[in-house]
């Protein structure tokens, strides 16, 4: 499955959050990451997430069937992901 990772973290914890998914998922742009996965993998991504994460962070996690959706980009692509989409 392809997923998209949202997140607003306290700023004391942001590094730890971008560190972790980065070795899961290609990065986006400020705060956003996505990815093919699989449902083992996206287990771990949440599980971990729910630990390095504290009172009044947020993490929003969006599940899409594999290539069955288009990106549009309007303004400067930051990370383009090349063939990934």
């Amino acid at each position: 499955m392809y997923i998209i990772v949202v997140y607003d973290v306290d700023v004391k914890r942001v590094a730890k959050v971008h560190r972790f998914l980065r070795t899961h998922l290609h990065w986006r742009q400020n705060s956003v990451f996505e990815g093919e996965v699989s449902r083992a993998q996206l287990y771990e991504i949440k599980r971990t997430l729910e630990g390095l994460i504290g009172d009044g962070d947020s993490v929003l996690i969006y599940e899409l069937p594999t290539g069955n959706f288009t990106l549009h980009v309007i303004g400067t692509d930051k990370n383009p992901a090349g063939e990934i989409i």
